[in-house]
């Protein structure tokens, strides 16, 4: 996880603003070093409900850089999150997540508690509620 972080920031520390002189509290780069950080993180760990990743962390970031880097900085962010999604998606699933937590189905019963069945690596659901699954996130049939 944090390998994708890290590099997004490698890539953008040298293009930072830097602080004023007498700015107390993080730095510029410890700002952008969180943010790109707690994106990826959440990215891990939700992104069946992480909808705009690259948006995310462009706005959260995009003040501590000029203007004149904004096209590069959005391209590195838009590059290194695509390449986060398509790793984090393409996990075998273990039943558990990246923190050791049991994964569990994204519906509810019809008592409105959460499902407990693991659920299939496309979507997210398990195969009793594949029905609520959006058609694009639907299994292709052989």
């Amino acid at each position: 996880m944090y390998r994708f972080s890290r590099s997004i920031y490698r890539e953008l520390a040298p293009l930072v603003l830097e602080d004023k002189p007498f700015h107390t509290g993080p730095t510029n780069h410890e700002r952008v070093l969180r943010a790109c950080e707690a994106n990826v993180y959440r990215l891990a760990t939700d992104w069946h409900y992480f909808a705009k990743p690259t948006k995310t962390l462009f706005n959260d970031i995009r003040i501590y850089f000029p203007m004149s880097a904004q096209p590069r900085v959005y391209k590195v962010v838009e590059r290194y999150m695509e390449f986060a999604k398509r790793y984090f998606s393409s996990m075998p699933m273990s039943g558990y997540d990246i923190e050791g937590r049991r994964i569990e189905c994204r519906a509810t019963t019809r008592r409105g508690t959460p499902c407990q069945r693991t659920p299939l690596p496309q979507n997210g659901y398990c195969p009793s509620h594949q029905h609520l699954a959006e058609p694009a996130e639907l299994p292709v049939a052989a």
